[in-house]
């Protein structure tokens, strides 16, 4: 049997196992008060939202008789608690509704849509990291020169531009008038429906059933909107990596490596952004989930048939089921991205576990 150990203080501690178990339940009891107040919240947004659920299934001219029954039927009469019991049920199996609009399980319709904001999120990330992190580097190592103040420039106005603004700009000048890039939605009429829809993700699947075609077309589509939302994940991403590149670089352990004579990057690269890759995770996954909650605009500007388009769709037709199951998803990416982010924190920093 494990011992307790003994502290320098004096004091007993827990051993290595039952320390690592009681951190795991924090986590997961964290994560689950997290999501059941999210839950929560999102039932009384649809209780409190001016929109008769019951005048939305059974529409303005059925009876009394016909709206009494549709009130109890849908557990409308029992108690608040009772009734978020009910609607935690049914979240637990997946089960957010049925649509309005489309008339189909609100499930199934995230399932169908998501995978559009996912490779369009995924795309605009990986532009903003590429493009990012080198540039807040450079803009930290040159500090106060013209690649510096040309950085910040680029960061700033990457934070100040709309991006529905962006988006119209682009669309008018690089489809509309040089035509480089392809227009709304995902594919041209043509392409589409040649494709079968594995994972979702067009351009993988287009890939991987050789459709060359159908994946040139698709990522014409994807470029520009991708692009947008990546200088706007850039101006973030770079803006953050500078910051932590000047707090590294002014620290006494790099003035020793380079009174060392260790070569300058190794000293950046190694050493300073070795440091703060730590840091950058956390920001990245930000980042990511902000793309994927906040590409509302982006897409209803491209006509993407991603989530974002189809809560905004639903949320100007009184879908509320729609709304909120979307609203829950987004909740739940959010928690998840956070949670792998601490787990990568912990696996590429020995420290801290």
């Amino acid at each position: 049997m494990a011992m307790a150990e003994e502290s320098p203080g004096g004091r007993r501690r827990s051993p290595p196992l039952l320390r690592s178990l009681r951190k795991a339940a924090g986590t997961v009891a964290s994560v689950l008060i997290t999501m059941l107040g999210l839950l929560f919240v999102t039932f009384l947004i649809g209780r409190v939202m001016p929109v008769d659920p019951v005048i939305s299934v059974v529409g303005e001219r059925a009876s009394k008789e016909v709206y009494d029954a549709a009130y109890r039927a849908m557990g409308l009469d029992k108690p608040l608690l009772v009734q978020f019991a009910y609607y935690l049920w049914d979240v637990l199996h997946l089960d957010f509704g049925t649509s309005l609009l489309t008339a189909r399980p609100v499930s199934e319709d995230i399932a169908r849509v998501f995978p559009a904001t996912f490779e369009l999120a995924t795309l605009g990330t990986l532009f903003g990291v590429v493009l990012g992190v080198p540039l807040g580097v450079v803009a930290a190592v040159r500090r106060g020169s013209w690649v510096d103040q040309s950085a910040r420039v680029v960061a700033l106005i990457g934070y100040s531009m709309p991006i529905f603004w962006l988006g119209l700009v682009g669309l008018l000048i690089f489809y509309g008038i040089l035509g480089w890039v392809g227009g709304p939605r995902r594919l041209d009429i043509f392409y589409q429906d040649i494709v079968a829809p594995r994972t979702g993700l067009l351009l993988l699947d287009s890939a991987l059933q050789g459709e060359w075609g159908v994946f040139r077309n698709a990522f014409s589509h994807i470029i520009l909107p991708a692009s947008i939302l990546g200088y706007y994940s850039m101006a973030y991403i770079s803006r953050m990596t500078r910051s932590f590149m000047l707090e590294q670089l002014g620290a006494e352990y790099i003035v020793t490596a380079r009174v060392k004579g260790l070569p300058e990057r190794t000293v950046i690269w190694r050493h300073a952004f070795g440091n703060i890759k730590v840091q950058l995770i956390t920001v990245i996954a930000l980042s990511y989930a902000n793309l994927l909650e906040g590409a509302v605009l982006t897409e209803t500007i491209f006509s993407w048939p991603g989530i974002g388009s189809y809560i905004t769709t639903a949320l100007l037709s009184a879908d509320m089921a729609a709304v909120l199951g979307g609203t829950i998803v987004v909740g739940l990416i959010f928690v998840l991205l956070n949670i792998f982010s601490d787990l990568l924190y912990k696996f590429l920093d020995p420290r801290a576990k």
